[in-house]
């Protein structure tokens, strides 16, 4: 009996036990969902393809990053000075485009975030062009990383050069000259000329790379224009002279277009110059126009173009820095970099994804990857509108005719330096 008494209080004494271990067991719960970030992108606005292209992009980044929504805004006028009114009002998206051309103005006001901080080894930043990169580095930090970028190339009208007797396109800028001439004419024998030479832009954008090429700078160590020297006059005379003197150049009006693009497809002129943008437009709207590309002719036996890039920049006041981080590094990243340029609206700033993608290999593309090596960015320092509007006011009137070149040069340098002066007070 005894034994049973102690049979049963042993077994008492394991249940209890067993219970009361049971009942410090964690009980099963559901690991706590990961908090929807909302991170806010704002862009210019673009071609509906260049639209549709971005969005699915975004999509990718999406359901790779499920607790990040991307709020994508198309600011479509006025894109600079909306975003600085709302940088200033605290408005700002989280992550925005921004064009080499206005990054030293912004760099300077602290409204951008360092992105040094957030980059780890896998993201590879040795990948990007050093120059595009460049163009948004101050003072030993990296303000944005390039989404894309695009040189200028030489267009040329194959059947053109062929009904001439070209069979290369020049090499020299003086070789185009000679080119010009030639494929300026009357290719409909009623006494008028309806085929030019050469499609003209005249605007400081596209001809920066010219002054270089004879040594010279837009701009000096303090940031004021200095456009009327030896280098800037050497470098523009053969534009001037081409027009005024050979009449083997026209300007998109001239002819009644709307863009060099579109002067080229029409076949008004035999030779533009151009960037990747062209591509595709050519091909879809101009579909039977046998064109080819080439690498600009040297000019003072240097090669030399021009080189544009828009970065994916990081508001410094942002309330989700590490989730606009991921976003940037998608979009910049290989992954999300090759699906953005892999249909040929741009070209890539990365070499690995320019490599994948075969765009050294293009026949049309191949010139323009090639011309980043040696591109003038597109970048007049803190006041861009002063030395802009300033250059491409006067360079005009030197076009037509209205004042010699040097003349518009000082004058230029004069309306720029003092519209800065103020600037700066």
């Amino acid at each position: 009996m005894r034994r049973q008494v102690l049979n049963f209080v042993g077994l008492f004494l394991a249940i209890a036990l067993s219970v009361v271990g049971c009942q410090q067991l964690p009980l099963p719960i559901n690991p706590p969902q990961q908090e929807i970030v909302t991170v806010k992108l704002s862009g210019w606005g673009a071609s509906p393809a260049e639209q549709k292209l971005l969005r699915s992009v975004l999509q990718d980044f999406s359901a790779s990053h499920p607790h990040i929504h991307v709020k994508y805004e198309v600011i479509a006028d006025q894109y600079m000075d909306v975003l600085k009114t709302r940088l200033v009002g605290d408005a700002a998206p989280d992550v925005f485009y921004l064009d080499a051309l206005e990054a030293p103005f912004l760099m300077q006001q602290g409204v951008l975030e360092p992105l040094n901080d957030y980059v780890t080894p896998d993201f590879e930043i040795g990948d990007f062009e050093p120059r595009l990169l460049n163009s948004f580095q101050h003072h030993g930090k990296i303000y944005g990383f390039p989404k894309d970028c695009s040189t200028l190339a030489l267009f040329y009208n194959q059947k053109a050069f062929a009904d001439v007797g070209l069979d290369k396109p020049p090499q020299t800028w003086e070789e185009l000259r000679i080119y010009a001439k030639k494929l300026t004419r009357d290719t409909n024998n009623d006494g008028k000329i309806d085929q030019y030479g050469l499609g003209e832009v005249p605007e400081l954008a596209r001809h920066a790379y010219k002054i270089n090429a004879f040594g010279g700078e837009v701009i000096n160590s303090q940031g004021f224009a200095q456009f009327y020297t030896p280098a800037s006059i050497n470098g523009l005379k053969s534009m001037i002279e081409q027009y005024r003197q050979e009449r083997t150049s026209v300007q998109k009006t001239d002819v009644g277009t709307n863009s060099p693009s579109e002067m080229f497809g029409q076949g008004k002129v035999a030779m533009v110059i151009e960037g990747n943008w062209a591509i595709p437009y050519l091909k879809s709207t101009f579909p039977h126009l046998d064109f080819a590309t080439a690498e600009l002719p040297k000019i003072n036996n240097r090669p030399s173009t021009m080189v544009y890039t828009v970065a994916y920049v990081m508001n410094a006041k942002s309330h989700h820095k590490q989730a606009a981080w991921e976003l940037i590094s998608y979009l910049t990243g290989k992954e999300g970099m090759e699906k953005w340029t892999g249909t040929g609206f741009a070209l890539p700033t990365r070499k690995s994804v320019a490599t994948k993608l075969g765009y050294d290999q293009d026949i049309l593309r191949a010139p323009l990857v090639a011309g980043v090596d040696y591109a003038t960015p597109w970048q007049v320092g803190e006041y861009p509108t002063a030395i802009v509007s300033s250059f491409d006011n006067q360079f005009i009137s030197a076009m037509l005719g209205q004042q010699s070149l040097p003349q518009a040069l000082q004058r230029a340098q004069n309306d720029a330096n003092k519209l800065i002066k103020s600037l700066k007070l």
